[in-house]
This record gives structure tokens, sequence and C-alpha cells, in this order.
């Protein structure tokens, strides 16, 4: 019989982010790269919530790889400002719910949370380099083809800034339940999304896994493609 992983019960999973949380908070006060920082840490199913504020982009990235060495976490999010300047964040086929409030939210059906109107499987309407952050959360499930959207939010993602992927598990329950999903993930998609033969657009990976029933990965365009050593930390 082939084992396979689980999601976490609601008290372990409790459990599981009461440690990261109190993890992180060690890390903020004894790790000399990031002591003193102005950022609060929350954790919520195996998700780091950063908000607070830095002085420059290099001590936020230093948080995000260090937490994201911490075992059990999946993603690490964030809405922290730098040097005083609010992020700018897309948060793409966004429907009736925004993962922040002050996301901007982009899709084709006009809801509470939608800020623009725009086709996410056509050219995305923002500039080179324009966004800090893009979330597609239950997003390229939904598409035949992703790749030209994962190619989009390269283009306009700043150098640094993170594509956050969130795509039901091919082998839970969740991946055939809803019939509008034509596409199927794995963690391995990801590897795949950053070693991607024939492309230009580099992704390194910053964090990539599975709790059993969700994939999660958070991406930051890279100038060439990552080494074998960067991939084997997540991917077979």
């Amino acid at each position: 019989m082939t084992w396979l992983p689980q999601p976490p019960g609601p008290r372990r999973a409790t459990h599981r982010d009461e440690m990261l949380q109190r993890w992180a908070a060690e890390l903020l006060e004894h790790d000399e790269r990031v002591r003193g920082l102005d950022v609060e840490v929350r954790f919520d199913g195996g998700v780091a919530h950063l908000t607070g504020s830095v002085h420059s982009p290099g001590q936020l990235d230093e948080l995000r790889s260090l937490l994201g060495r911490l075992d059990g976490v999946l993603a690490v999010w964030d809405r922290v400002q730098v040097a005083g300047c609010r992020p700018v964040v897309l948060d793409l086929g966004c429907g009736d719910t925004k993962q922040y409030g002050d996301n901007i939210g982009v899709d084709l059906r006009a809801t509470a949370a939608t800020a623009l109107l725009a086709d996410v499987s056509r050219p995305l309407p923002f500039a080179p380099g324009s966004v800090d952050a893009v979330f597609a959360v239950h997003v390229l499930e939904h598409l035949v083809d992703f790749l030209p959207l994962v190619d989009e939010c390269h283009r306009v993602l700043r150098p640094g800034g993170v594509l956050h992927v969130l795509s039901p598990w091919w082998r839970h329950v969740n991946a055939v339940a809803d019939p509008t999903h034509v596409r199927f993930l794995d963690v391995q998609t990801i590897k795949g999304i950053c070693a991607r033969a024939g492309s230009d657009r580099y992704w390194q990976p910053l964090n990539a896994g599975c709790d059993g029933a969700t994939v999660f990965a958070d991406l930051t365009p890279a100038v060439a493609a990552p080494d074998a050593a960067q991939l084997a930390r997540f991917f077979d």
C-alpha cells in the first residue's frame, strides 16, 4: 500500500503554528541578521504572514529566507513596508476573496474584491517591474495553459518580487471535485516551472511543498536557471 501525505488535523495544525510562532519570535530576538526588525510574524496553516516595516529590501529578503528554513513552513507572505513604501500586490483571479484587503484584485468577474476587470489568461495590464508580489491562489488549475500567465507574472514583478502559488494537490479530492479544474498540479510541477527548458523566464524557488491537500510555492524571478542544489531542497 502506498502511503499518501494527509493534511494535518485541526489540533496538530494549531500546535504546529504555535511552535512556528515561537521559533519566529526567537529569530527576531536573537538572530543578529534580523534582530530588532519592526516586523510581526503570524502563522496560519503553516503560512507565515509578515506585517510591519523594514529599511531595505535586503532585510525583508533575509527574514523571508530564515523563516522559510524552519521545518513546517509552507509559504511566507508579507505586507511589509520597505523604506516607507507599501508593497504593490496583485491578487489574480481573486473572485470574492483577496488574500489581503489592500491587494489589487484582478478578475473577469466584477465583485466587491475586484479592482480591475481582466482576463488572466491574456497579457496582464501592468508595466514590467511594477509589482512587488503576485498571488495566484487556486488559479492555475483553471487554465488549460497556465505558462503564459506564469511568464506574465515574471514580467510584471520587480527584481526580488515574489509569486505566491496555491493549487489543489492532484491526489486530493479537492483537485477533482470542482468540474472547472482543467489542470492538476504537484510539487514537481513547480520544479518544471522553475527549470523549464527553452524558457528565458527563470525562477528561483524560495519555498515549495504540499500539506496533503494543497501545493504551495513562493517563487522569485532569477537571472539564470536554478542549479541542481537549489532545486534539490524542494524537489526530487
